[in-house]
């Protein structure tokens, strides 16, 4: 029989056999990090390679030590006058370690708190060397990158599934400086100006007076700024449609947001907005879904991420450059290049794909890599320049100086994760946590004391050169351009390009979020927005709301949709996906066995939900096999789909008293409470079912053995074949008429 495959997840590096039940009593040296870890790049604050091994970074030795490398032998009792008498002030030990523990947490982010970060590498195509000289475009040129992807309204412990916007922030570490790619997952913001950014956070985050609620957008103060601040609308949509809710990190597209200049080597120059592409597609969660995730795992997206590179399961994402000609307008098609709230549609100009993202090893230490890692949109290398986008430019000013903040001084980018791969020679000295040893007595330039050293790089060894853009005549002013002054008709792009289905979820969260305002006119107010939008999808929202819905206030003009913009109608890969596998106390586990291997060989990850754990679980399972979860432990949010395995009776502890999932008088019914709660949940998520054997009676029983994706197989292999017939789509739609209420918009 196939040994069943190694589930990701597990904590530390014991080995296969795991940790000793006895606690350990002969000194030893660290462990290794797990095999999908991996610290930041050993090189020197200055950007030079040191050799060392990254293990060195960690801590050594078999003993346990201070600070000061003196070895310790007691750390589980204060130094007193007598075991009941007073500590006493000369315990340098206590002192040192309640000291360290008192100052361990540092400010954290004003926005993005919350997030996941990995390691990878990107490999340039060559296609963008005919308009950019930067070097990480190269053919075949790989370079190192991390990637952090975060939340952005709520706290470092809020939930992974709140309906919020994803940050998609990119470090490359080339060779000719540190890039950094601070984008989202959604292309455009709630604001055109950087002056508004104070604002809209004050607008999304918890109210001042309660501090609630946390990490959402439904509630009086959002609505209010978004609804009168209508600039903010597109955005609002891309959040109240399924992109605000999504299934992983490595389903998510991400976007730079603002026009780029990019400058090839001749000094030719375009503009361009940046793309990420997801290998695996665009996916979301149902609202349910979110709701659920964020009470049973609210680290559902980290785990998820982490879990598929510690399979082998390594995500990947194409970088992609719409590319427009640079003009003094700086305009495409009547839309304002310049303009962050706005999108060009990919019909109009393709994405052409410049490189590969590959996500290999995670982080080793959370707080030294992904809550230390600082991003800056003035890290820039030559050939990627900036444009006068107001967002941006206000950008290049904040994220510098709320690091100086958070990391406690002018040295953050001394921090091993975010020092450049290149050489650093940049005269600037001391301050905070300088961990770099300068030499030489003369930082100043022009000086001959240090031989001249730093030079200034001549044209020919590649320099960075700002590009010397024209500036057009003008007065200083508190004005932006008149074609920023078109706050809907993307919005309506954005809406009329979804499907039916999508387009219900949105009106969905509309009605949800508005219902939670307390304030009436806060509501009119964004229903009389909502109907410059779209009047369908006003009408919708105010019959959700018992409210009557107000005329359009704007000639807005028609737009033509864009297919691009819509998660619905296609099929990708399952790499990572999650199956589970439910069985009973009949099971045959040769077809379980059978569907397990299947599950592994379609690069899924395959998770066996038995009645109960422990002995019991490998009396009905054998020794091949393992059951990853039990009723009580299992929930429906784990399982891309679920296939039923035999028949699932009540099981020994279904009983309120012990599983308050339970909800019937023990005895009642011949399914387990607990798998039918799951089976009605996935469901209603829209997922895909399968059965076979005994399993079909479960569903049959259930009311679902003739639904919309649902299917069985004549035994385990068979049944998973049939199951991988609907998963490629995500999920399967057509289980739910849509109302017909916003088919025609």
């Amino acid at each position: 029989m196939t040994q069943q495959p190694r589930i990701p997840g597990s904590p530390g590096n014991t080995g296969d056999s795991g940790p000793q039940m006895e606690e350990p009593t002969t000194p030893a040296g660290p462990l290794p990090p797990a095999p999908d870890q991996s610290g930041p790049a050993t090189v020197s604050p200055t950007g030079q390679e040191t050799g060392t091994p990254q293990e060195k970074m960690a801590q050594g030795g078999e003993f346990l030590t201070t600070a000061h490398g003196a070895r310790l032998k007691d750390s589980d009792h204060s130094l007193r006058a007598g075991p009941r008498g007073p500590a006493l002030l000369q315990d340098h030990h206590f002192r040192e370690k309640i000291s360290h523990f008192d100052h361990e947490r540092i400010p954290e982010r004003v926005v993005h708190a919350r997030g996941a970060g990995a390691h990878g590498v990107f490999r340039g195509y060559g296609t963008a060397s005919r308009i950019s000289r930067a070097g990480v475009f190269a053919q075949d040129k790989e370079t190192e990158v991390f990637v952090r992807f975060s939340t952005v309204v709520g706290s470092r412990g809020s939930t992974d599934l709140a309906r919020d916007t994803r940050g998609f922030a990119t470090k490359f570490y080339t060779d000719e400086g540190t890039w950094d790619l601070v984008g989202n997952n959604i292309p455009v913001f709630f604001i055109q100006d950087a002056i508004k950014f104070p604002d809209v956070v004050h607008a999304v985050k918890p109210h001042p007076d309660r501090e609630i609620p946390q990490a959402q957008s439904a509630h009086d103060t959002f609505w209010d700024f978004v609804s009168l601040h209508t600039e903010a609308q597109h955005h609002t949509m891309w959040n109240m449609a399924d992109r605000g809710i999504p299934r992983s990190y490595r389903m998510m597209e991400g976007f730079g947001i603002h026009t780029f200049r990019l400058i090839a080597e001749d000094g030719s120059t375009v503009l361009v907005k940046f793309h990420w592409k997801p290998k695996l597609g665009v996916h979301s969660v149902t609202w349910e879904e979110a709701q659920l995730i964020s009470g049973a795992d609210p680290d559902f997206h980290r785990r998820d991420l982490a879990d598929a590179i510690e399979a082998g399961a390594f995500p990947e994402w194409e970088l992609g450059v719409q590319v427009f000609e640079d003009t003094e307008d700086q305009m495409f098609a009547g839309i304002d290049l310049l303009d962050p709230t706005k999108i060009v549609p990919e019909e109009l100009v393709p994405v052409e794909p410049v490189g590969l993202m590959t996500l290999t090893k995670n982080t080793s230490n959370y707080f030294a890599e992904t809550e230390q890692v600082a991003f800056n949109p003035n890290n820039l290398v030559p050939g990627i320049d900036v444009t006068n986008d107001p967002l941006l430019q206000g950008r290049l000013f904040s994220y510098l100086d709320t690091q100086i903040t958070r990391l406690g001084g002018p040295n953050w980018n001394q921090l091993p994760i975010n020092r450049p791969h290149a050489d650093v020679n940049d005269m600037l000295r001391d301050g905070m946590h300088q961990t770099a040893v300068h030499a030489g007595v003369a930082p100043y330039r022009p000086n001959s004391l240090d031989g001249g050293n730093p030079f200034e790089t001549p044209d020919g060894d590649r320099p960075f050169i700002d590009h010397p853009a024209p500036v057009a005549a003008s007065v200083k002013e508190r004005a932006l351009p008149a074609t920023f002054d078109d706050h809907f008709s993307q919005a309506r792009l954005f809406f009329h390009s979804l499907s039916e289905v999508e387009k219900e979820h949105t009106a969905q969260a509309y009605t949800f979020e508005l219902g939670k305002c307390y304030e009436q006119a806060v509501r009119e107010r964004q229903l009389r927005a909502l109907a410059n939008i779209d009047p369908a999808l006003c009408q919708a929202v105010a019959d959700g709301l018992g409210m009557p819905a107000p005329k359009p206030s704007l000639d807005v003009p028609e737009v033509t949709p864009s297919p691009a913009l819509s998660q619905v109608g296609r099929t990708w890969p399952l790499d990572g996906r999650q199956v589970g596998i439910l069985v009973g106390p009949k099971v045959s586990t040769g077809e379980v066995a059978a569907a397990v291997a299947a599950v592994d060989r379609a690069g899924m990850v395959p998770l066996v939900v038995a009645p109960s754990g422990g002995e019991a679980a490998t009396r009905l399972l054998g020794k091949d096999l393992m059951a990853q979860r039990t009723y009580l432990t299992a929930r429906s949010i784990e399982f891309d789909a679920v296939l039923v395995a035999s028949d699932t009776p009540p099981a020994p502890d279904a009983a309120n008293g012990l599983d308050s999932k339970v909800g019937v008088p023990a005895g009642a019914g011949t399914v387990d409470p607990r798998v039918e709660l799951l089976l009605g949940e996935v469901w209603r998520q829209a997922k895909a079912i399968g059965a076979f054997g005994a399993g079909e009676e479960v569903l049959r029983a259930a009311g679902y053995l003739d639904g919309a994706g649902v299917v069985s197989g004549s035994g385990g292999d068979d049944a998973v074949q049939q199951l991988l017939t609907l998963m490629p789509a995500h999920r399967v739609w057509e289980r739910f008429p849509t109302t017909g209420r916003l088919a025609a918009t």
